[in-house]
């Protein structure tokens, strides 16, 4: 479960320019805005990440109007990404270490935006445990994962603000999911009218395997349809062998889907070398989306070309563009 609070230590502060009051503080690989005086270098805090919505506190007053969520913020030119709070807002009780997870502790819960009515269907059951979801860590708490890989040839990806699908075959059985569950058929359902349309379960069962493949569902009525498609379709960014519980690699991903005739998310670098530079990683998710230049991408998914595994589980990340957040993150 991801860390929405934790203690962590503020490892730089530094001005801001034109702002006598407020500095750029660095914890893990966020960047955000604190109050000149309210921390050192060294100190430990609570951090916050974005995304997390906070009880109601006498502490979290200055986020009611937010309906007390945290999101990605610009102050005197500055991208905030999170809030550091003092320990003092932690029960005396607590006993206080350096990585600790306080989220359940203060209550914190995560936003999730709401699902569309076509998307969200009738539930069959949970989501497989067969096949693991499709959850990806952002960047900025994998400093030491980045310098354990530095040089590690890698492929980036467009991360595409949709809604995550995942179709298999598992002996003989084809099933359809969402992020959380999977669906029963229904002809009203976006995710399975896509298979229908793609023919994604006779696709699957023409390679005589026990496999699974996920991707982004995109198009009319999905997150405003940013790309300015017509209908509804998926792009497909991972393939799973089932019987032997592994990834496939790159090259044999885009082997298969180009197999199916399916479409993969678009690629942005097949053969880059990771850098350790968190700073780095957050430029290049900036630009614009490959499917549409108008449109900010959502940000980038790193993977190695060769499936590792490592103390996080799969070495895979995402990196969200911070300036797609400033510009789409509900008001």
């Amino acid at each position: 479960m991801r860390k929405l609070a934790s203690l962590q230590r503020i490892t730089t502060l530094e001005p801001i320019p034109n702002a006598d009051s407020i500095l750029k503080a660095t914890v893990l690989g966020w960047q955000l805005v604190v109050k000149k005086g309210e921390f050192s270098v060294g100190d430990l805090c609570v951090y916050v990440e974005i995304d997390s919505i906070l009880p109601e506190r006498p502490e979290f007053e200055f986020l009611r109007a937010r309906s007390n969520r945290i999101r990605t913020v610009r102050l005197r030119g500055q991208i905030s990404q999170g809030v550091c709070f003092p320990l003092s807002i932690l029960p005396d009780t607590l006993e206080v270490e350096e990585g600790l997870d306080v989220t359940t502790v203060l209550g914190i819960e995560k936003y999730e935006p709401p699902i569309p009515a076509q998307l969200s269907g009738v539930m069959k059951g949970g989501f497989p445990s067969f096949i693991p979801k499709t959850d990806e860590t952002r960047v900025q708490i994998l400093v030491d994962l980045l310098q354990k890989y530095e040089g590690e040839h890698c492929f980036v990806t467009e991360k595409l603000d949709g809604s995550s699908v995942t179709y298999y075959l598992n002996e003989g059985e084809f099933g359809v999911c969402s992020r959380n569950m999977e669906l029963e058929k229904s002809e009203d359902n976006s995710f399975w009218k896509v298979a229908v349309n793609l023919g994604i379960e006779a696709k699957l069962n023409s390679l005589g395997k026990n496999i699974a493949i996920q991707g982004e569902l995109i198009g009319e009525g999905i997150q405003r349809n940013k790309y300015k498609l017509k209908g509804q379709t998926v792009r497909f960014f991972n393939a799973f062998d089932i019987s032997n519980y592994e990834y496939l690699n790159y090259s044999d991903f885009r082997a298969l889907v180009e197999n199916l005739e399916l479409p993969m998310v678009p690629v942005l670098e097949e053969r880059f070398p990771l850098v350790s530079d968190i700073n780095t990683l957050v430029e290049l998710s900036v630009g614009g989306s490959l499917l549409r230049k108008e449109t900010r991408r959502e940000g980038i998914v790193i993977r190695p070309l060769k499936e590792k595994t490592d103390q996080i589980g799969r070495v895979s990340f995402k990196v969200i563009n911070p300036k797609f957040l400033l510009k789409y993150e509900d008001a």
